[in-house]
């Protein structure tokens, strides 16, 4: 059994739908014995798989949150063959206070895996996540967008792994079936193996992700892609066999590289943008260009796409300092 302090209300091996929270330890001065309640959701009817449907493991990510408050809201455990596991506020400070980490501990979630379960706050979710949750799994989907700093085109994500085609097959599938205007892939971990992601290949849990939308908002077009994806996932499956649908629309696989496809600021100033999401860009081209507000009359410092893509993502705040990400780009997936 896993030794963590977290305790849940929720009894994963019942069947029916149940409703309660992790509780999370947190003695501080404004409460001696309190706890961080964590909200979670278990559907469990009849044989099937298991899914792990998280969001919130950036507090400032709405699409994903607002996708499974709506789903938890509607779906009834007789609809489900399998179990569906929601955890829609992983790192429920975070969500609370809609920022990317924790105001508890500064903690990122998705750079915090396996966890620690003698640590921090966010180092015990990480450690519970991957403990407890993710071996009760088959597959997992973490919902991410690009929060406050970032604009994406919505997207579905996931990793391929060398030496494992099977899996990586059964990946592109679901991306394909989630169908959001771009799946894209990596052969890296992106975030490195501190990610939720990285938990669920240690665990041997079939992953993707997303990233719907962004700018710490949410959009009507891009809760549709979010909604849309989940339940066709959840659909094709098996898990919710008779959860209404529309068909998919098809998805532009892509793939993410090296150092390459990411443009850095190179100094602090104003962020003026030279181009735009879903522009198709060339090697040289100008990306943007940084003015310096403590010197008006210097020039602005230009910067210049690495090579040939696509721009999948583009920061959202005009003030910039050196080493901020101002564009990702992806290029067509290539087996």
């Amino acid at each position: 059994m896993s030794r963590t302090r977290i305790t849940s209300t929720v009894d994963f091996e019942k069947s029916g739908r149940q409703t309660g929270f992790l509780r999370l330890p947190h003695s501080v001065h404004e409460s001696a014995y309190g706890f961080i309640p964590i909200p979670v959701v278990c559907l469990k009817n009849g044989s099937g798989p298991t899914i792990l449907l998280n969001s919130g493991n950036h507090g400032d990510e709405y699409e994903g949150q607002v996708t499974l408050m709506k789903l938890i809201r509607e779906l009834k455990a007789e609809q489900i063959q399998g179990r569906i596991i929601f955890t829609p506020a992983a790192n429920f400070p975070a969500a609370l206070a809609g920022r990317r980490t924790s105001p508890i501990d500064g903690g990122n979630l998705n750079r915090s895996f396996p966890g620690d379960p003698d640590g921090t706050p966010t180092k015990v979710i990480a450690h519970f996540i991957e403990d407890v949750l993710l071996p009760l799994a088959t597959y997992a989907m973490d919902l991410h967008s690009g929060g406050s700093s970032l604009m994406y085109v919505p997207s579905a994500l996931g990793t391929l792994h060398a030496g494992e085609d099977e899996r990586n097959g059964k990946t592109l599938e679901l991306l394909q079936v989630f169908g959001a205007p771009v799946g894209f892939v990596s052969r890296q971990l992106m975030g490195g193996d501190q990610t939720l992601s990285a938990a669920a290949h240690r665990t041997g849990v079939l992953a993707i992700g997303t990233e719907a939308g962004g700018t710490g908002t949410v959009t009507p077009a891009a809760l549709r892609i979010a909604e849309g994806g989940v339940r066709r996932v959840l659909r094709h499956l098996g898990i919710a066999p008779d959860l209404k649908t529309e068909t998919s629309p098809g998805t532009r696989l892509m793939e993410i590289g090296g150092a390459d496809y990411f443009v850095y600021t190179t100094e602090g100033g104003l962020f003026e943008p030279l181009a735009e999401l879903g522009d198709e860009v060339k090697a040289g081209q100008p990306a943007a260009a940084i003015h310096f507000q403590h010197t008006p009359w210097r020039e602005a410092e230009i910067v210049r796409f690495e090579r040939d893509g696509m721009v999948l993502c583009k920061r959202i705040p005009g003030r910039t300092e050196r080493g901020d990400c101002l564009f990702h780009l992806g290029t067509d997936y290539r087996n």
